[in-house]
Parts: structure tokens; sequence; C-alpha cells
């Protein structure tokens, strides 16, 4: 989806996991946040949840008027979410830490950084926590760079039905 020159006015980065949420319920924080670009900082953006998946997610996204961007650069490696899985949050910062250094990781962190000035832009990732997750690194790298205010939120839960909210299907999403 192609969009004019924009500027984050509200100089924000947000954040937000999925985990547990149901896709409306997801799409419709977004709405409600003002949130106009997901930036899906996952490896692999592959989901058992229904909706979450790259290309249904793109399709539904787009269809809600919200750009979608997959940067597989600023993904948590497998060492990294395997360290993170079993606890041991020192291991995965090492792990990630390095990773940040690569090539692919640098080139996608200057694009991240680009498109959160762009428009008001949230990082996604499964974890519900930003503590327990990689993003709020992404995050932080990029609010060292743009001197954006990092604000975490979280899927509200019921909150597409509250607000009669009913999102857009495209035709992929039945597919």
């Amino acid at each position: 989806m192609k969009k004019s020159k924009q500027v984050n006015m509200e100089n924000k980065l947000y954040t937000l996991g999925y985990e547990s949420a149901a896709i409306e319920d997801f799409i419709a924080t977004l709405k409600t946040a003002g949130i106009q670009r997901v930036i899906d900082v996952r490896e692999y953006p592959l989901s058992r949840r229904k909706g979450f998946s790259k290309n249904i997610l793109h399709a539904l996204l787009n269809a809600n008027d919200i750009e979608y961007v997959h940067l597989k650069g600023l993904g948590d490696p497998k060492n990294g979410r395997e360290a993170a899985r079993a606890g041991d949050y020192k291991k995965f910062l090492q792990i990630f830490s390095a990773h940040m250094k690569t090539k692919q990781a640098q080139a996608d962190l200057k694009l991240a950084i680009e498109l959160a000035q762009s428009s008001v832009s949230c990082l996604l990732c499964y974890e519900r926590s930003p503590d327990e997750c990689h993003r709020t690194i992404v995050a932080d790298a990029i609010a060292a760079d743009t001197g954006q205010r990092i604000d975490p939120i979280g899927v509200r839960v019921g909150i597409a039905k509250k607000n009669r909210f009913t999102p857009v299907y495209p035709e992929a999403a039945y597919a």
C-alpha cells in the first residue's frame, strides 16, 4: 500500500503482543490507539492464532486502513526464543544483542526508524508482556535514534464488541 509522505506527529512508538487475542479485538485496539502502521518484528510471522499469520494479517490490516510491514531482520532468532522460553533472560539478551549487530538487523532497524518517524507505528510480536519480548529492545533502539516515547499497549479483550467495531474482512480471510 503506497501512501503519501506522512509524519508521526505523536512522537510515540507503540508496541503490542497479540498473545491470547482475538483478531477483532486486536484490530479494534489498533484503531482506537490511532495506529497507522504495524511493523511485525517476528522472525517467522506464522501463528496458530486465527488471523495472525503474515498473509492474512497483512490483508486484514490493509482492509482496515492499517499498513503492514514485516521486518524479518528484527526477529528473535531461534536460539534466542529458546533461551527466553527456558527463562534464561541473560542468555536471551546476549543472543539478541549479538543478532542486532548483524547486517540484516541493522538494515531493518534503519528502515524501522524511517517507518516509525513517518506514521504512527506499532511494533508487533507474540508475547503479551513487553518485559519478556525482544520488541522492547527493538523499540529502545528506534527510540534512541528518534527520541520517540515508547508506549506499550495491550489488546483490550472485548473492545470490538464494546465499541461495536466490526473489522473489514477481505476475501482472503475466507480462503
